[in-house]
């Protein structure tokens, strides 16, 4: 049992009587009485204590599912009371390594009714983290002293990429595939034949359907989507620079969310997705299959893997690449660069891609050199700091040059909004059919 402030403040009240009481008797008689009283309420306290073993409230927590990494995940306790109300505080022992927003839930709950409490928790990290167990503190009816006692509720819960964005993508490329949204894509834009329509004003007259038209007497225009059956390869560096925080995760780990967003939509639009993680060399390789079982797989052997502190080696992987994919595909390289001298390998390597290959370079840029380069300073020391900003900037686009002057498509975006960047270009790809 914890003493509340309530019994403190009846102490100190103990202490006021006995100087009271000094004054008007005797010392002695004073601290006499002092002592009885505080016995008293002590007594009373052990007694208000044990009476909440009968009304103690019952604290559950709803299973936890896996969570995504940088997002604010949902952490739902159920609170159930007894026959009184009661005023309970509750500490649940997350991973110290998660941000959380409210390290202790306070409510008061009515007499035989269920309250639900909820947190959030941020993960920055993925893998396997433990879970501990639920602290739990009730105030006695009287409000004299906590009950404090634990319940074990601890388990051991897994750390995935953005699963969340991964929910909010497929939500978004379904209905882009259905409905008046499906009828207000690219109509005519691709090489596959999927249906005939009416004509509408402002349509392409180059396809209409001259055969189908005088059937029907009336103008029919030929529907063509891009190719569907494709291959996508996604290479993903796990190498030095990869390991640097960005907005408050790893630069891998937006890395790993591009990877899968991408992976999502390719599955999506019916090619076959594959991907290679490597360093010094790959380190894995998920062979290219088409259908949403690959997502999973997808899933599962990227969440344990982490950045090193190595350099890659961008030959290594492609020319392992080569060998592993013969036929023509989309190569989605995704790193970050600094300079020209430092993404000379890269070049090459990248080089060596076309034009067998389509080969796509994207880099996740820190939004904090941004930030940096185009805010205005007065100080010196600030000024020095945005000049080597803009000096970074710089370098990096003269190295982006020289990959598009090799053919080499190129996306340079901030590491936190890098996936929608890369999907919608990946789309544009398949609309107008580069691959």
């Amino acid at each position: 049992m914890i003493p509340s402030q309530r019994l403190y403040f009846l102490l100190l009240l103990g202490i006021a009587i006995a100087i009271i009481l000094a004054i008007i008797w005797d010392e002695k008689t004073s601290i006499l009485i002092t002592l009885l009283f505080d016995i008293l309420i002590l007594l009373l306290a052990v007694w208000d204590g044990q009476r909440v073993k009968s009304n103690a409230v019952k604290v559950t927590r709803y299973p936890l599912q896996r969570l995504s990494i940088g997002r604010d995940n949902p952490v739902v306790l159920w609170v159930q009371s007894g026959k009184q109300s009661a005023k309970i505080r509750l500490r649940d022992y997350y991973p110290l390594e998660f941000q959380v927003s409210k390290p202790i839930l306070e409510t008061t709950i009515d007499p035989n009714s269920t309250q639900e409490l909820t947190y959030t928790v941020r993960p920055d990290s993925r893998g396997e983290f433990v879970w501990g167990d639920i602290q739990v503190r009730q105030l006695s009816p009287w409000g004299l002293v906590w009950r404090d006692w634990k319940i074990l509720e601890s388990q051991k819960v897994a750390v995935y990429p953005d699963l969340v964005g991964l929910r909010s993508l497929s939500i978004r490329l379904t209905l882009e595939n259905t409905g008046t949204m499906r009828q207000s894509r690219r109509f005519g834009m691709g090489t596959e034949f999927v249906e005939l329509r009416e004509y509408g004003i402002g349509d392409d007259t180059r396809l209409i359907d001259w055969k189908a038209t005088a059937r029907r007497s009336r103008p029919l225009m030929r529907v063509l989507e891009p190719e569907r059956e494709q291959t996508l390869i996604i290479l993903l560096d796990r190498g030095r620079l990869m390991t640097a925080r960005v907005e408050g995760l790893k630069r891998f780990d937006w890395g790993v969310n591009s990877t899968l967003s991408l992976a999502l939509a390719g599955l999506n639009r019916g090619d076959k997705v594959g991907v290679g993680v490597f360093d010094r060399e790959i380190i894995t390789w998920i062979s290219p299959e088409r259908g949403q079982h690959q997502l999973s797989k997808l899933t599962e052997r990227l969440t344990p893997i982490q950045p090193v502190l190595l350099e890659p080696d961008y030959v290594g992987a492609v020319t392992k690449l080569v060998t592993q994919q013969t036929r023509r595909a989309l190569v989605v390289l995704i790193t970050d660069i600094v300079d020209v001298t430092a993404s000379a390998e890269l070049l090459a390597a990248l080089s060596r891609l076309t034009p067998r290959y389509l080969p796509f370079c994207v880099t996740l840029r820190d939004p904090q050199v941004d930030r940096l380069a185009h805010t205005p300073t007065q100080q010196v020391e600030a000024t020095y700091t945005r000049a080597v900003a803009l000096d970074l900037l710089a370098q990096r686009q003269v190295a982006f040059a020289q990959l598009k002057q090799k053919g080499v498509l190129v996306l340079d975006a901030p590491a936190n909004q890098i996936s929608e960047q890369l999907v919608d270009r990946y789309l544009q790809l398949k609309a107008r059919n580069q691959l």
